[in-house]
């Protein structure tokens, strides 16, 4: 009980101490909500660009991850044919799952081109 009067005291003096912080509080000055520059097609492909760019690099680290995870699974099977069997597979599906965010990184490639956004990708 002790403490719990000691803890409410301090708590009391802080809140009184900070107190005028408060009441010298001041809203920030209002901006207009139209402030700025208008959004242009060029910033509209810059965030498309971004983000593909960042959805493929995270791909193909998790498709190496799979890999390496195959390979470890792979040299730890022993003579256990299941499990050598799914590191296999494992691997396979690795390699499968890079070439086809590879793929999709082609095929961002070429319509950037068909559609002559010539900065897409640094193409």
């Amino acid at each position: 009980m002790i403490k719990f009067k000691t803890v409410a005291k301090i708590l009391v003096a802080t809140a009184m101490a900070l107190m005028p912080a408060l009441v010298l509080a001041q809203l920030p000055t209002p901006t207009s909500p139209y402030a700025g520059a208008p959004i242009t097609l060029t910033d509209v492909q810059d965030i498309v660009e971004t983000i593909a760019r960042f959805l493929i690099l995270i791909s193909v680290v998790i498709a190496v991850i799979f890999i390496v995870w195959g390979g470890m699974m792979y040299m730890m099977a022993g003579d256990d044919v299941a499990k050598s069997g799914a590191a296999k597979t494992r691997i396979v599906n690795g390699i499968i799952g890079a070439l086809v965010v590879l793929a999709v990184g082609l095929i961002l490639q070429t319509l950037a081109s068909l559609v002559n956004w010539t900065v897409f990708f640094n193409v």
